[in-house]
């Protein structure tokens, strides 16, 4: 695996389309226990997102990154902007100026992403958010690499972690949000964060590996 900036740019632009197809969806997850805005939210973030880097993606994939990052906390309403910019952003600056990635580059920006969330939204694992999905995601891909197994195949753990991340929320009381204040009655529905962020895994597996 090694991607270049354009293709960099292409996997935003088709995570734009994922989450722009699943907006009522993921906004359905979010009536039900949260504020009800997540999908429309994330939908109107990445439009922006593709529209900035149609006028200004950077000179390397940090930059790309970064301006992702940014754009989103500028147009994201809600926990969402500030915690995927932040990831977005950390993300950048882990990549830096370098004009491809490889699978090993992608393990330390999520990495650094994840850090940043965390930070950023004091979560951790079990509080029934985004981390539940992407910190599964990253052992999973550490392990496989680790293993030796091949970059498709290190992702598609990432992918099926983040999955199972998302399935068990709805076993788990929300602590975080909106939704904490549910508390037990929060038991049983999913989480609309984790299942975005899942969704991300998704795309940038398959964009891999058209």
């Amino acid at each position: 695996m090694s991607i270049n900036r354009a293709k960099v740019i292409e996997i935003i632009n088709k995570i734009a389309d994922r989450i722009e197809e699943n907006k009522l969806y993921l906004t359905e997850l979010d009536a039900v226990i949260g504020d009800g805005d997540h999908g429309l939210n994330m939908s109107k973030g990445f439009h922006a997102v593709r529209e900035k880097l149609k006028e200004d993606a950077g000179n390397n994939i940090g930059d790309i990154l970064k301006k992702t990052g940014m754009t989103l906390v500028s147009n994201v309403g809600g926990a969402s902007g500030p915690l995927y910019g932040t990831a977005f952003m950390k993300a950048g600056l882990e990549a830096g100026s370098k004009e491809e990635i490889d699978v090993i580059d992608f393990e330390k920006m999520l990495t650094a992403a994840l850090d940043g969330i965390k930070m950023r939204g004091k979560a951790v694992l079990e509080d029934k958010t985004m981390v539940d999905a992407i910190e599964p995601a990253l052992y999973a891909l550490s392990k496989a690499i680790q293993l030796g197994l091949s970059s498709k195949e290190a992702l598609k753990e990432a992918v099926d972690a983040a999955y199972k991340g998302v399935e068990h929320t709805k076993a788990i009381i929300a602590r975080k949000g909106r939704a904490s204040y549910l508390a037990e009655r929060s038991i049983g529905h999913q989480d609309a964060g984790a299942t975005s962020s899942a969704l991300i895994f998704k795309t940038i597996y398959e964009e891999i590996n058209v």
